[in-house]
């Protein structure tokens, strides 16, 4: 006997086999129960959601020996005659290759006689929004008021074209595609049933690239079995869709947690020696970055049983929502670019460098420099103007030098800056303050906003280099609250803010550059003026 392919070979025979469209079978079978028949039923909905399998359900619900039923018995004639395609009364139609008006009025023609053996003779007509306005207008008048034993049943996947006057005839039911769970779920069922060995990852990726469509869904089964030899393995699938692996995307996202913009070029070479897809990868990063985003808003939302979830829970304590909200829409935006890039390596690459330049560390920094002279102002602006006694108040808290036994004063700021850190491990102790060294321990305290930056293992390389420094083993501990004085991160915020403040005060004085402005009515963009360092 031939093959038979799963598609085929798994189609639901009954409402009760039917996956994802639960929402549907509750009204037919209802309808079916209670004998509260309509003449007309139109399903909506995109490629391989059910419209067919449902049409010939009802089919044989209808013409059932049993009786009209929600639950056919698939075992008598006309029931398994619907399933083999050789029930005399249900003829079903493809709208697609008989537009035509003529081929219309003969249809309906016949539907004035009897049915032949069932109890309905029952017209399916697929995508039948590909008929022409004539022939809709021939079929009004059967689909308004049909024989008795009649029943039409349209499917479509484009209900605008449909004239109102077909659509004011019909029960109208739109399918919705079927989610990627369910689409797994049935994959794992089949395999299962016909003993074929799986990783469920290799399932996952199935469903997402079938976009919804079950019967996508079991093609690209049927096609993964074959490249496989007879076994569903992710690593074969991801070489047979091209799609970008995980831990790439991973890499990416730890990358930019460290700062680390070599890395992101190595993985950008790595997807093009491998000659995937850079514009899969971009979507595929865009869905991670929702799932961390979700993770960070509902984290009860990550199934305890998913693989990633360690992993998704660990990063998502190393970004704050904010920038997974900006990485998502730069990710989404390179996307779209890609196609207007030079080509679409450099287009990748730009897209991660941009991800790197707007890290938050980068954003940190710039936070750091604005808020101090942003809080002056507003609290100049909220004090009532003070009594010419009153003595001037600093805008800036200076940092406090720290004692420890033995009567050292010690500077954070010094410390910090030859301590051998980078990436986060340095931002976390750029934007600490210092509280207290002892002997044995070292206490900083870090502010509630950048709490995120003691994700591992940042503290550890902290507190080795602590050691290194002051020759001795020193316990670490950081408390979360407001800083006191300025953190090192703050005070670099704030001199570069001074430094750019002085480099658009020199240029404003030059007299080049005022002869300039009042000659072509000019105007200075400040963005553009950078400070020589």
């Amino acid at each position: 006997m031939s093959y038979q392919v799963l598609a085929r070979k798994w189609r639901p025979r009954n409402f009760s086999t039917l996956v994802g469209q639960e929402h549907v079978v509750r009204a037919l079978t209802h309808a079916l129960s209670e004998q509260r028949l309509h003449h007309a039923y139109l399903f909506t909905g995109t490629r391989g959601v059910g419209k067919t399998t449902i049409a010939r359900i009802l089919a044989k619900s209808l013409n059932c020996e049993g009786g009209i039923t929600a639950t056919p018995c698939g075992t008598c004639s006309a029931c398994q005659e619907i399933d083999g395609g050789r029930f005399v009364d249900l003829l079903e139609v493809d709208a697609a290759t008989n537009t035509r008006v003529d081929e219309m009025r003969q249809l309906l023609e016949n539907a004035v006689y009897a049915p032949t053996r069932g109890r309905f003779k029952v017209y399916v007509i697929d995508e039948v929004h590909m008929l022409s306005n004539s022939a809709f207008n021939a079929m009004l008048k059967t689909l308004e008021e049909p024989p008795e034993h009649v029943k039409f049943i349209l499917a479509t996947t484009d209900p605008q074209k449909i004239p109102v006057t077909v659509l004011s005839r019909c029960l109208q039911f739109n399918l919705k595609q079927m989610p990627a769970g369910a689409i797994s779920g049935h994959l794992a069922h089949i395999l299962q049933a016909e003993g074929i060995p799986f990783e469920a990852p290799a399932l996952g990726l199935i469903s997402r690239s079938a976009s919804g469509s079950m019967r996508d869904a079991l093609s690209l089964l049927d096609q993964a079995i074959a490249h496989g030899a007879g076994r569903v393995e992710e690593a074969q699938l991801r070489s047979m869709l091209g799609t970008v692996d995980q831990d790439y995307l991973f890499a990416v996202l730890e990358a930019l947690i460290e700062g680390d913009a070599p890395a992101l070029l190595q993985i950008a070479a790595d997807l093009a020696m491998r000659s995937l897809s850079f514009s899969a990868a971009l979507q595929e990063l865009g869905a991670l970055l929702t799932r961390l985003q979700i993770a960070q808003c509902v984290p009860s939302a990550i199934e305890e049983d998913d693989p990633e979830r360690v992993r998704l829970l660990r990063l998502a304590a190393g970004f704050s929502p904010e920038f997974i909200q900006l990485a998502y829409q730069i990710s989404v935006i390179g996307r779209n670019e890609l196609s207007v890039a030079p080509d679409e390596y450099s287009g990748f690459v730009m897209t991660l460098l941009r991800l790197h330049a707007f890290r938050p560390s980068s954003v940190a920094d710039f936070v750091a420099a604005v808020t101090p002279r942003a809080k002056s102002i507003a609290q100049v602006a909220a004090k009532p103007p003070e009594t010419p006694s009153a003595q001037p108040k600093s805008s800036a808290v200076s940092a406090t030098p720290v004692s420890i036994p033995g009567g050292q004063n010690l500077d954070w700021h010094q410390i910090v800056s030859a301590l051998p850190l980078s990436g986060l491990a340095r931002t976390l102790a750029q934007h600490c303050e210092l509280r207290l060294i002892s002997e044995t321990e070292c206490c900083l305290r870090l502010a509630p906003v950048h709490a995120h930056l003691q994700m591992k293992p940042s503290p550890e390389r902290l507190q080795q280099a602590l050691g290194d420094y002051f020759g001795r083993p020193l316990q670490l501990k950081i408390e979360v609250g407001t800083n006191e004085t300025d953190t090192p991160a703050v005070a670099a915020g704030r001199e570069r803010q001074e430094r750019q403040e002085q480099a658009i005060a020199s240029i404003e004085q030059d007299s080049f550059v005022r002869d300039v402005i009042e000659s072509f009515d000019a105007s200075l963009v400040e963005s553009s003026i950078k400070p020589i360092a």
